[in-house]
């Protein structure tokens, strides 16, 4: 057994909690499963779902207070035309459980709408790869319609290779058969490298022996971050990746990086006939590089997703897949401090208090109270059961739903 696979068995085995099982006894006793549910059979007529996670880290005053914000196309556009929750906080609801503020669990948070213990898929520290306890959205919404899998996507991030593990929880009643799919440059590279090294060629040139021995490296060490059960390719991904391959061709000089990259990655899928995702999180990363402790690297960021929503926004407003029967869903993953004694107060995301404080904007099929600002506390884990609500599913391990009936 090699290390990587020790320390992703050890991590696991103490993962269940009530409800479900560590993937330990998924991947190494499957004859004593419960079979898991059929994959839903009935039609799904919509709305489709877009979750923005307005990430990594962001803060109130930079986004919905309008005398401070890089977010005016939310903050002006788009909450006039749904719900905005100015005082949704990260770990409300009593008992309080202690929960870390920060990216993957957060995303976790919104996507199973439960703060259980985390299971993890290796790694440690800030590499650490966290695997939801409870069901996702996505789990939910395949078990109860007959949805493909990639009509389900992940859009992330290309320096946050751990949230490739988002994709299905441990639980036994759901799990890996009712997965999502990913879209981003690491999936992008998986798909590309084993190409390189079989034609010997990129973007037409000649391999030479060290770029071959460079890109097998890279290859093994992609392929090393992945622990957790294979699966088999994709059809319909493969087709997509093929279309952004003979589009942007195979340096990774021509495609958009960071965040517009996720950008072009969602409106791309949305385009793609073969693809058109009716249920999808956009995993915005680049406020985090303001740890670094460049305040612009922060600010610049909000409004790179602030352009990055219009164009998403824009695109469901016109294809005719999208207008009129999409439910948006905007959210921090988590806020940041705020911290007078230090030159840039938001500079970090330590679990204190505004790193609780988030907002979400929720607009779009379903949502009839146009312009309605809640002042009320709400909680980032009622998400989860509100859009279950709206789009007709249940999430049985979510939250309630209380969320709904703020919206209609």
């Amino acid at each position: 057994m090699d290390t990587s696979r020790r320390n992703f068995l050890a991590g696991i085995t103490g993962a269940g909690v009530a409800g479900t099982v560590p993937l330990l006894t998924q991947l190494e006793n499957p004859e004593s499963q419960t079979p898991t549910f059929r994959q839903g059979t009935a039609d799904y007529k919509g709305p489709n779902v877009i979750i923005i996670r307005f990430g990594g880290g962001c803060r109130r005053r930079e986004t919905i207070e309008p005398d401070t914000t890089y977010a005016p196309y939310l903050l002006n556009t788009l909450a006039p035309r749904g719900v905005l929750f100015k005082n949704m906080m990260i770990d409300s609801l009593q008992p309080t459980q202690g929960v870390d503020t920060s990216h993957g669990q957060g995303t976790i948070y919104i996507l199973s709408g439960s703060y259980r213990k985390l299971g993890n898929a290796g790694g440690d520290g800030l590499a650490e790869r966290f695997v939801p306890s409870a069901p996702t959205l996505f789990e939910y919404f395949r078990s109860a319609f007959n949805i493909s899998a990639h009509e389900t996507l992940v859009i992330n991030s290309e320096d946050r290779k751990q949230e490739e593990f988002l994709t299905y929880s441990n639980h036994l009643r759901y799990g890996i058969d009712y997965r999502c799919q990913i879209l981003s440059l690491y999936r992008y590279k998986r798909f590309l490298y084993p190409r390189l090294l079989s034609q010997g060629t990129r973007d037409g040139q000649q391999l030479s022996p060290q770029q071959r021995d460079q890109i097998t490296k890279e290859l093994r060490e992609l392929e090393s971050i992945d622990t957790r059960l294979p699966t088999s390719k994709n059809e319909q991904l493969q087709g997509f990746w093929e279309r952004w391959q003979a589009h942007y061709g195979e340096t990774g000089f021509k495609n958009p990086r960071g965040d517009r990259l996720l950008t072009e990655l969602a409106l791309r899928s949305m385009q793609d006939g073969q693809i058109q995702p009716r249920m999808m999180i956009v995993n915005y990363t680049d406020c985090d590089y303001v740890h670094w402790g460049i305040p612009s690297h922060y600010t610049t960021a909000v409004a790179i997703m602030d352009q990055g929503l219009k164009q998403i926004v824009d695109a469901a407003d016109t294809l005719p897949f999208y207008k009129d029967n999409t439910l948006f869903v905007v959210v921090p993953d988590c806020g940041r401090d705020n911290n007078p004694f230090v030159d840039v107060p938001f500079q970090h995301h330590f679990n204190s208090r505004s790193s609780h404080e988030i907002f979400c904007l929720a607009f779009g099929k379903g949502v009839e109270n146009h312009g309605t600002v809640v002042n009320d506390v709400v909680d980032q884990v009622q998400i989860a059961g509100a859009i279950g609500s709206l789009a007709g599913f249940e999430t049985h391990d979510a939250e309630t739903d209380h969320l709904a009936n703020y919206l209609a």
